[in-house]
Formats: C-alpha cells, structure tokens, sequence
C-alpha cells in the first residue's frame, strides 16, 4: 500500500524560508515521479514541483522557480521541498503525489499524502 506523509509546514514571516518532508512508503524512490502541489482557499490546485525517480529530472512551476528546491532522499524514502523567500501568496496547503508521468498537472498523479498547510504572513 503506498501511502505518503508531509510534514514541515507551518507559519512563517515574508522572506523566511520552510522545508517540507514527504515520506514515502509502499514505493520505491527510483522509478515514477514525486511531485509538490499546493492549494489555495478558492483557487484550483497547482502543481509546485516534481522530480523524476529514475533520472532525478526536476521542474517547477514558474512563480517559485530561484526560490524552491526539490529533492530525494532514497536511503529515507523521502523527497523534500526546500522553500526560500517565502511570500504570501505562497500560503496554501502543500501536498506530495505519486505518479508515472513526469508533469505538473495534478490529475496524473495516483497517490496524495493529506497536506501540510503553508501560511507565509507578517
């Protein structure tokens, strides 16, 4: 049974910086797709970032492209989203995914951890 759990989100000033876990189990860190997406209060959600399982190919959304990182830890089984110069509208609550295909479009992704919520606010 796959299952994913985040962790690390939380309350933070504009400009601080969060780092978001995903523990994976049931799945195997190094074939498939790892992916971040977020969702805002009244917004669709979005993809944030994946990471490719075999290659280790990346990509983000354009809006946090410079400030967020996405990375895999295989010995863990955990893929981490490090975020840096966090700004409001980056508050939305943060979900992991597993998938196939190497893409931003939440609809491809098989398995969802239940969400960390992001709040960047002064």
């Amino acid at each position: 049974q796959v299952q994913l759990v985040e962790s690390g989100g939380g309350l933070v000033q504009p400009g601080g910086s969060l780092r978001l876990s995903c523990v994976v189990s049931g799945l195997p860190l190094d074939d498939g797709v790892i992916g971040w997406f977020r969702q805002a209060p009244g917004k669709e959600r979005e993809g944030v970032s994946y990471i490719s399982l075999y290659g280790g190919g990346t990509q983000y959304l354009r809006s946090v492209k410079g400030r967020f990182t996405i990375s895999r830890d295989m010995v863990k089984n955990t893929v981490y989203l490090q975020m840096k110069n966090l700004q409001p509208e980056d508050t939305a609550v943060y979900y992991c995914a597993a998938g196939l295909i190497s893409t931003l479009v939440p609809q491809s992704y098989t398995h969802w951890g239940q969400g960390t919520q992001v709040t960047v606010s002064a």
